[in-house]
């Protein structure tokens, strides 16, 4: 959008001049009151966190966006946090509502058609990319949040007294080792596989898949004795991993090329992957047949034909194998 009206002739995949894919910096970045920016930094100000004030508008394909609905998942959060849910393919007109097709909702609030339609209802001048996740308040009816990490935090540490457990993923004596990991994977894992995908040009792309598998071979070792991305227990570190894990043999491995290995090669990545699949209340959150619908037909660039492929189709679901590792499921979900 710019100055408040959709435009289609800006480019979607921003590169620098080395062919180095650039990620955009989202634009609403407010916090709501109580919450946990940091270690050490809790929100004074903002709206309260209150339930059913507030609204998430989501894609299922989305990784930034599934970070979201997995916290608001394990939680509890449910009942307290309401969820729109967009097409998964995004074309010319940006994310769209589209009830008619399975797993996508209306828009609720206004009974808009487009998410674009909630940015200029927050900003009539926005100027920058529609993305989501979005966090609305329903009470002032304006975006507080369209940043993943950030929005994952405030669910986790703003309402616990709405939660159906006591869980926290961001608890006090991991907090550091929790914020190092995220923001360790963040360039060569999540953000890795689009820069591997979006590159244009050769050494782009091959320096982007060797930061990539060297990390994915780190952590492959890290965890085969430590059951967690920061140790012993679930933490918010496992849901930034997570969400990338769980695209990457369907999807990345082909549309983005990364395809030195699959993560089902991986021992320990792969039992990791299947365990956090199988928590409690994640399973809602999986719809591989959204993730590969919007990576294989929204990105006519890098696939112009539209075609989905059949597989790999991997098990989430066999054992995982990690039962003896130190830690074990999260009591407060078992």
């Amino acid at each position: 959008m710019v100055d408040g009206e959709w435009r289609y002739d800006v480019e979607q995949i921003q590169s620098d001049e080395s062919g180095e894919f650039e990620r955009d910096t989202t634009s609403f970045r407010d916090w709501i009151a109580g919450t946990r920016r940091g270690p050490d930094d809790v929100v004074a100000d903002g709206p309260d966190p209150e339930a059913g004030r507030y609204h998430l508008y989501v894609s299922y394909a989305c990784p930034w966006a599934h970070r979201t609905l997995f916290t608001r998942a394990v939680k509890g959060l449910e009942d307290a946090i309401t969820v729109d849910v967009v097409d998964p393919v995004r074309k010319n007109e940006g994310w769209e509502f589209a009830p008619e097709k399975p797993g996508c909702t209306t828009e609720r609030q206004y009974g808009y058609d487009y998410l674009r339609e909630i940015y200029a209802e927050a900003d009539e001048d926005y100027t920058g990319r529609v993305t989501v996740p979005v966090l609305w308040d329903t009470e002032e009816e304006t975006i507080v949040n369209n940043e993943s990490e950030e929005i994952m935090r405030m669910l986790d540490t703003g309402f616990d007294k709405y939660a159906q457990n006591d869980l926290t993923l961001y608890p006090e004596g991991y907090r550091e080792e929790i914020d190092d990991v995220i923001d360790s994977i963040y360039p060569v894992i999540n953000n890795g596989v689009y820069r591997a995908g979006f590159a244009e040009s050769q050494k782009a792309y091959d320096d982007a898949v060797a930061d990539l598998f060297d990390a994915l071979d780190e952590w492959d070792g890290r965890l085969a004795d430590q059951r967690y991305a920061a140790g012993d227990r679930l933490t918010l570190a496992d849901v930034a991993m997570f969400t990338t894990l769980y695209r990457f043999d369907e999807v990345y491995h082909t549309h983005f090329k990364c395809n030195e290995k699959q993560i089902a090669e991986y021992e320990h990545l792969w039992g990791y992957l299947r365990e956090l699949c199988q928590l409690p209340g994640v399973e809602a959150t999986l719809h591989m047949d959204h993730v590969k619908n919007h990576y294989y037909r929204s990105h006519p660039d890098v696939n112009p034909s539209n075609l989905v492929p059949v597989g790999p189709d991997p098990d989430f679901f066999a054992p995982h194998g990690r039962d003896d590792l130190p830690g074990g499921p999260p009591a407060d979900l078992a």
